[in-house]
């Protein structure tokens, strides 16, 4: 099963995809989509979208895992950043694909067993899961490897809300 990953937000879109069998993860790919702030807000929301169901199309993924936006004292970037999981949910929809979205906690519960792990301890551990000779880089493209993961994960119950 290929899952996709993604950390939201306007200037950078973290993906990444994953192969899971029997839980043993595999890395396919992933990268960064960034936008420049010449670009009116809503054209880089419509280009994250795209952007992202066309990865999802060229790496003919099964399953979509997004992060949520988790409370944040610039409510002005949490409404953007929202808007960009909105947009992403249904390109996602309209390519046909399941899509969960998981808060920070239940990431980091699912990737390192500890709600208040570290941004490092997660990053590290999907390293490890991925068995990759070092950290994901940028910082978005690892975060949203550990969605995908944290998605992979909890497949059976996930699979059991869509029944």
């Amino acid at each position: 099963m290929r899952i996709l990953g993604i950390d939201p937000g306007l200037a950078n879109t973290g993906w990444g995809v994953i192969e899971e069998n029997n839980l043993r993860y595999r890395p396919v790919s992933f990268g960064t989509i960034t936008t420049k702030t010449s670009m009116r807000k809503e054209e880089r929301i419509f280009t994250i979208a795209r952007k992202l169901g066309e990865l999802s199309a060229s790496y003919e993924v099964d399953l979509v895992g997004i992060e949520d936006i988790f409370f944040a004292q610039n409510v002005s970037s949490a409404i953007t950043v929202a808007k960009v999981i909105g947009a992403v949910i249904q390109q996602m929809t309209l390519n046909g694909l399941e899509v969960a979205v998981f808060t920070p906690l239940q990431i980091k519960m699912a990737v390192t067993g500890m709600g208040t792990a570290e941004k490092k301890q997660v990053q590290q551990m999907v390293r490890l899961l991925l068995k990759l000779e070092e950290i994901p880089r940028p910082d978005h493209a690892a975060d949203s490897l550990a969605v995908a993961i944290c998605l992979a994960s909890q497949l059976k119950s996930f699979k059991r809300k869509l029944h």
